[in-house]
């Protein structure tokens, strides 16, 4: 296993017990333990996510050339079902600010504007789109579909992923 692979276990495995003493602001323990981060991902609401997520995900904060690979890797190990259920929340979104599926599919070079149709690569340019041109738009479909928050591996987003997340947590006292 590589060092950011048990980093990202560790951080989720802190996460889930309501570890939040090595962190940021140091806090007693929560009253809320999650087993493991689907736990929390089906136990926390959108809007409680959303407020996790705040501005940490963001190109200020984790270059797209960091997140691009990450993001590849991360969508193709979740569920096609999952990917679909993301690409359908991208282009909601998208539209919702004037930006056409067809246009998008000519524009990004994707094989379908159709969801349940695309490939993990054709989600993966969606998904980096958003993340550069439209970064709470990408927020908001992680705090929607939070599967894919699992499978980012780098240490930097798991990092910001787990000060985020500890603060909620410590927040919730």
């Amino acid at each position: 296993m590589t060092s950011n692979e048990e980093y990202r276990r560790q951080i989720m495995k802190d996460l889930a017990g309501g570890n939040v003493e090595s962190l940021d602001e140091p806090t007693a323990n929560s009253t809320t333990e999650y087993q493991n981060f689907d736990d929390f991902a089906q136990r926390t609401t959108p809007d409680q996510r959303r407020q996790l997520f705040g501005r940490s995900l963001h190109p200020d904060k984790i270059p797209t050339s960091q997140m691009e690979p990450e993001l590849q890797q991360a969508i193709a190990q979740i569920k096609p079902n999952e990917r679909d259920d993301v690409a359908r929340a991208f282009f909601k979104h998208l539209k919702e600010r004037g930006l056409d599926d067809r246009h998008l599919e000519q524009q990004l070079g994707l094989s379908t504007h159709h969801p349940s149709r695309m490939s993990a690569d054709d989600v993966s340019k969606l998904a980096s789109f958003v993340y550069h041109n439209h970064p709470d738009i990408f927020r908001e479909v992680l705090a929607e579909q939070p599967g894919i928050i699992k499978f980012l591996s780098n240490p930097v987003v798991a990092g910001i992923l787990g000060i985020a997340a500890a603060k909620w947590l410590g927040s919730r006292k």
